[in-house]
């Protein structure tokens, strides 16, 4: 019986393990789902903002126009990279963590199957224990009694072998798994940054270097009914550095903004704050807008 309570205590911590990756895999996966899908909701953000910045430019005098232009192109190659982020995080992030509602549910059969021969085990002894107080004369029903449990009792034992393995497999899987993630969510998180970095230390030098009298010299002198004092600086290159890990080629800001990305978006916006906690099934997508081009 002390090998019998010894396996409750077995079956018990590898419950405890299974439930626990359950649990906290499916809350990851509901918070990281909701994290980059408000990482969409952004870029979305941004997009309109672009498009603001250019029609208001349009409005302004050539440096002005000129520097909010240059602004706003570099806004969008920001939200180039962003959108590779989400892209990402579903892929590298989310997909895997999904993957352990499949893992979850075989091995919790596995364990309801080692309960059955558990069960099976003590049902036996329990029946000998009562042989021997009724009928302890009778020899034949006591031997097979013994016989009956002795080979519970194996088939208990290579079953909780067999489950300690499966268990000692899971766990160091699901390890090994979860720093993967991790690791691939900081990844991808700081290569975002470092690009986004990038791009801002250009916007707020192509803003730093904006020539405010050159712009009230044409307006003043538009306000006397003289024009064409002089020419806007040129738009600058837009053309991305070698080191983008992600064709940007021949975008333009117009083009960025064509797309619309966040026409498509917007109706997210008014969704839930809160998300439900993933259930690990793998049924729940991460909503991704439709028709994005990737700078991939």
């Amino acid at each position: 019986m002390s090998i019998v309570l010894s396996r409750n205590s077995q079956v018990r911590v590898m419950e405890n393990t299974v439930t626990n990756a359950e649990k906290y895999f499916g809350q990851f996966c509901s918070l990281l789902a909701a994290y980059t899908r408000k990482t969409a909701r952004l870029r979305d953000k941004a997009d309109q903002l672009v498009k603001q910045l250019i029609d208001f430019a349009n409005t302004e005098n050539p440096e002005m126009r000129a520097t909010v232009r240059n602004f706003a192109e570099d806004l969008a190659k920001v939200q180039d990279y962003r959108q590779a982020e989400v892209e990402r995080l579903e892929t590298k992030v989310i997909h895997p963590m999904k993957l352990y509602g499949a893992h979850i549910k075989q091995t919790r059969a596995e364990i309801k199957k080692f309960k059955q021969v558990q069960k099976n085990e003590i049902k036996q002894l329990e029946k000998l224990e009562k042989l021997r107080q009724k009928s302890p004369s009778d020899r034949q029903m006591i031997t097979q009694a013994e016989t009956s449990v002795q080979r519970a009792s194996v088939d208990a034992s290579r079953t909780t072998h067999q489950l300690e393995e499966m268990i000692d497999t899971f766990q160091k899987q699901k390890l090994k798994d979860l720093q993967k993630i991790l690791s691939d969510f900081v990844t991808i998180e700081m290569v975002f940054h470092a690009k986004a970095v990038e791009v801002y230390s250009s916007a707020f030098q192509s803003l730093d270097s904006y020539d405010l009298e050159r712009d009230l010299e044409d307006f003043r002198a538009k306000t006397h009914g003289v024009y064409g004092h002089h020419d806007a600086r040129p738009l600058k290159d837009t053309t991305p550095s070698p080191t983008v890990p992600w064709s940007l080629a021949g975008q333009s800001t117009q083009t960025a903004i064509q797309s619309q990305r966040g026409e498509e978006e917007e109706s997210t916006d008014h969704s839930a704050e809160e998300d439900p906690v993933e259930d690990l099934t793998g049924q729940g997508q991460t909503p991704h807008p439709e028709g994005q081009s990737s700078p991939v």
